[in-house]
């Protein structure tokens, strides 16, 4: 089950993809405040960095119980995996965004 939000473009400066997926992240790699994320397909999960913030909200909340639901609290790659497409993921940052 997926959330499912109409399309909206997104902030770049505010949602940052990380450059390389095989490295490991260090704490350089993401800034105070920000937390690493996976999005997408199981074998073509790309990481993003967000605003801790958005953790708080409803919306992403939901997404966070089933990413719970799904992976549980095993995230071998270091950061936190959500069960989306990065079209949704892209649409739920935009509406945060806004707030």
């Amino acid at each position: 089950m997926a959330i499912r939000f109409p399309r909206v473009s997104y902030s770049k400066k505010i949602l940052r993809r990380s450059n390389s997926f095989q490295d490991q992240p260090t704490p350089s790699d993401v800034p105070k405040g920000h937390i690493a994320v996976y999005v997408g397909d199981q074998d073509q999960k790309k990481r993003f960095v967000i605003p801790i913030s958005f953790l708080h909200q409803p919306s992403f909340q939901e997404l966070l119980c089933m990413a719970e639901e799904e992976f549980g609290y095993n995230h071998p790659m270091g950061g936190l995996t959500l069960p989306c497409t990065e079209d949704i993921f892209f649409d739920l940052t935009a509406r945060l965004d806004r707030l």
